[in-house]
């Protein structure tokens, strides 16, 4: 007796399950079993078939998909959750042409974030990454990342740390936890990267014996942290058992994303400026590269991330929201999923397993999550669209069905009829 049955899937998407990323060719190739049942047993995946073989089966529930497509949970491998405040008023000054820095002298920016951030209590934090949270899964979302990085200083970082965690024990989501202490430089510190770098690390050890994050990250860029800064702290990391990813070649091509495949990161992110040498070196690596399209989308950049020759070049590609609440304000991964086709000239295959297998990857998640096989965990959705090309064709909306994390269903449409 099974706990759930789903019948009637029009399409199932089954990603290639292996050890490791998926690069290259094996990005380009997605199995689908159309006409197609599965059943749950204990929060994981029991049975996989044909939707004629389900009908010898038995189970506590049954789930008619209505002939609709059936996919893993998505994977967004890069967001900053936990934060305080928002930026809604910047937005008229940046179309206004004010710079950057003239904003930052009027309070606004990242430091504007920073701000808000150190004032709110940990439950304040809380309530606010709660109510994304559940946007970010009625999306299709079922495992995520969150960094921190807007404390900016001891108390304040291992806060967003300790809300992140609480959220993951809470187990409707699997959060992996990354501390991303260097993000900026305070104005505490006077501009003195080294010295700011240097208390980041001096972190490391506490958040370690208090379990708060899995990996570390860094802002490798102009005016921010630089290649070998950024091999320092990487370094001190991997020393204190921590998995490393680094913010590289966003804006200028430093050279953070060879860094990363040198240093065995489990992700580079960004990538707009990845030189050529860096789209072979990653290649070359396990590193997968995070690409954040909707960033430049928002920022009105014309340059995007070379997604289409790095997959051709057999670099390990995802795809994440980068949800935050300055350059990328959105919660939606479907929406990345268009913007991907359209302006990284990625296929609906390749698409998928970026925003599955390949997302799991990138942050440790790939033995639970980002496929659907026999023996690992029921995180799946059941999409309102009858094939896997629907979802980045028809963008803006969310085509979210039925969301189930572990076999219990995490979020679902309610029927309503306007007309």
């Amino acid at each position: 007796m099974y706990d759930t049955i789903i019948r009637n899937i029009g399409q199932l998407i089954l990603p290639a399950t292996t050890e490791g990323p998926l690069k290259g060719n094996a990005m380009k190739q997605l199995e689908v079993k159309e006409e197609a049942a599965l059943a749950i047993a204990d929060g994981k995946i029991a049975w996989i078939g044909s939707n004629d073989e389900a009908d010898q089966l038995e189970g506590k529930e049954s789930i008619d998909a209505g002939g609709k497509l059936v996919s893993p949970g998505l994977v967004d491998p890069h967001t900053h959750l936990v934060f305080g405040g928002s930026r809604e008023k910047e937005m008229a000054l940046k179309q206004a042409g004010v710079p950057y820095l003239e904003i930052l002298k009027q309070g606004g920016g990242i430091l504007s974030t920073v701000q808000a951030t150190r004032e709110a209590t940990e439950e304040e934090l809380y309530e606010k990454a709660r109510f994304h949270l559940e946007r970010i899964a009625s999306y299709g979302v079922t495992t995520m990342e969150a960094k921190s990085g807007y404390g900016l200083d001891r108390a304040s970082e291992l806060k967003q740390l300790r809300v992140a965690k609480k959220l993951n024990d809470a187990g409707k989501m699997d959060i992996v936890s990354t501390f991303l202490g260097p993000h900026a430089v305070p104005k505490d510190y006077d501009g003195d990267s080294e010295d700011f770098l240097d208390d980041m690390i001096s972190m490391l050890d506490e958040i370690k014996q208090e379990n708060l994050a899995d990996y570390t990250d860094i802002f490798c860029e102009t005016g921010v942290f630089t290649v070998e800064q950024s091999k320092r702290f990487m370094e001190a990391s991997k020393e204190k058992g921590f998995g490393v990813k680094i913010h590289a070649d966003e804006i200028d091509p430093l050279g953070g994303t060879e860094l990363a495949a040198a240093i065995g990161a489990a992700s580079a992110d960004h990538l707009v400026a990845a030189s050529d040498q860096a789209i072979k070196d990653l290649a070359e690596s396990d590193t997968v590269a995070v690409l954040l399209p909707g960033t430049t989308f928002y920022l009105g950049k014309d340059a995007y991330a070379r997604g289409r020759e790095m997959i051709d070049s057999g670099v390990a590609v995802s795809l994440a929201t980068d949800f935050n609440p300055g350059s990328c304000v959105t919660e939606n991964l479907q929406l990345i999923m268009s913007i991907a086709a359209l302006k990284l000239k990625m296929t609906p295959e390749e698409i998928w397993n970026a925003v599955t297998v390949n997302a799991a990857h990138a942050i440790g998640k790939g033995e639970q999550a980002g496929t659907i096989e026999v023996g690992k965990q029921a995180d799946l959705v059941i999409w309102n669209a009858p094939n896997y090309h629907y979802i980045p064709y028809h963008y803006g909306v969310n085509h979210s069905q039925l969301v189930m994390k572990q076999g219990d269903k995490l979020w679902e449409r309610e029927a309503s009829h306007v007309f």
